[in-house]
């Protein structure tokens, strides 16, 4: 029992004495490649033991010449960091075994899967409005056919929110009845935000005065019947056509200035906000090739004159403790850049093998894929992929996209063939498209 005891301790000393460098680990990790410049940049101003490597630099290692003679030998050999990186790779696999345990006992169902699924990609970026829906979605009691008509509703939703085809299209398109859809259709529109899945500005507007017990309200009469007066804010003629004063019209339009005309606008990316790739992937005589953006990522190395003061005993007991902490953490800078760039590009390459239809075809090709997927084939957790991802853009043949692109649910088609959400208003596009020469 002692022995536990110690070994407990020992572990627990451990942890609390690396996790500065976890920190630093995983906020490395997760910075893009401009927030990672300006990370590196901060810590070359503040680690004077780092040195930023010219672009046509030699490498980290040859920058650290082997040692010449014993003592510089002895010194280089106490400054060897790589069993703070076997203890940390220690670390990683003690987690990866705890969550190996959790999982042998506790049974997920399909619903707890689910929301554990969008708990990981909310750590990506800000919740969808797929995402949002989705969430609301579960806690109702749908059909099979209902949610199948959800997943396609949600799918052909713009920017603010309203659908981009009819019922009927949608119900051919999914092959079910347009009960379902219909049905589906007035679950998505009481969904928070409200007004959702209508066609139109005034259809959402007037959805929304009915959920909030107004709709026999003259806010709601000047909606339904004097649209375009209401739109012209031709107050005089709605008081006349609505037989009610100009005091009571004016009221009616502050009741309507309260609703909400872009429902889905809040969940909207920016579109023009400018966005730096970190991954480009283009077709090399044939073959898809994975580049990492290391454009604007500074080379480093340990600067030599640190390096040579400590090994030749040219500073005092207090200084070389403290440039051999300078050391340590420019090792462990230099390392967790290099742990970022590997995972990013181990993470590119399942991509690339997973949704190699997206490359070749576009959006209609794309797979349903969950982070999960991706981090049981390279053997990390699923927090690493969705950190690894976050705010990280890829450019690809068919545009630049955010890295979470990749990563969504979808349903399995009669035919057996998976289709995911981002897909289905491509395909309903072209459906419609050929429809209308």
């Amino acid at each position: 029992m002692s022995t536990l005891g110690f070994k407990q301790v020992q572990k627990l000393s451990q942890t609390q004495v690396l996790a500065p460098q976890l920190r630093q680990s995983l906020k490395i990790l997760q910075a893009p490649a401009l927030e990672l410049r300006d990370v590196i940049l901060e810590e070359l101003e503040t680690n004077p033991v780092l040195e930023e490597l010219p672009m046509a630099g030699v490498s980290i290692e040859n920058a650290e010449a082997s040692p010449q003679n014993k003592d510089e030998r002895e010194s280089s050999e106490e400054m060897n960091f790589d069993e703070d990186y076997r203890i940390l790779q220690q670390l990683d696999e003690d987690w990866r075994e705890h969550f190996s345990e959790e999982k042998q006992q506790y049974s997920y169902s399909s619903e707890d899967a689910s929301r554990r699924e969008h708990m990981l990609n909310s750590l990506v970026s800000e919740t969808s409005l797929q995402d949002h829906l989705i969430q609301q979605a579960d806690m109702a009691n749908l059909t099979e056919g209902e949610r199948t008509a959800f997943t396609y509703l949600i799918g052909s939703l713009d920017d603010h929110g309203f659908l981009t085809t009819s019922l009927d299209e949608i119900a051919t398109l999914a092959e079910i009845p347009l009960e379902s859809v219909e049905s589906a259709c007035e679950l998505l529109k009481r969904l928070d935000p409200p007004g959702l899945g209508c066609k139109n500005i005034q259809e959402s507007l007037l959805y929304q005065l009915k959920l909030t017990g107004k709709e026999n309200t003259l806010a709601t009469t000047i909606l339904k019947d004097h649209y375009k007066l209401l739109l012209r804010r031709r107050i005089p003629e709605l008081a006349k056509h609505t037989e009610h004063s100009i005091d009571q019209v004016q009221k009616a339009l502050e009741l309507i200035a309260t609703l909400d005309p872009s429902p889905g606008r809040k969940f909207a990316e920016d579109t023009n906000r400018i966005v730096m790739p970190d991954v480009r992937i283009h077709k090399d005589d044939g073959t898809w090739s994975i580049v990492l953006e290391n454009e604007y990522i500074p080379k480093l190395r340990l600067s030599r004159i640190y390096k040579d003061l400590v090994a030749q005993g040219k500073v005092d007991a207090k200084e070389q403790e403290y440039i051999r902490d300078k050391i340590r953490s420019a090792k462990h800078l230099i390392h967790a850049i290099e742990q970022r760039q590997q995972t990013l590009e181990r993470i590119t390459q399942e991509i690339l093998k997973h949704q190699g239809d997206f490359f070749h075809k576009g959006v209609s090709a794309l797979h349903p894929l969950k982070m999960s997927e991706i981090a049981d084939i390279l053997g990390i957790h699923e927090t690493t992929v969705s950190r690894a991802i976050a705010n990280k853009y890829m450019e690809t043949p068919h545009g630049v996209v955010p890295f979470k692109f990749f990563f969504t649910s979808g349903y399995t088609k009669g035919d057996g063939e998976a289709l995911a959400n981002t897909s289905i208003k491509d395909e309903i596009a072209h459906i419609i498209e050929a429809e209308n020469p």
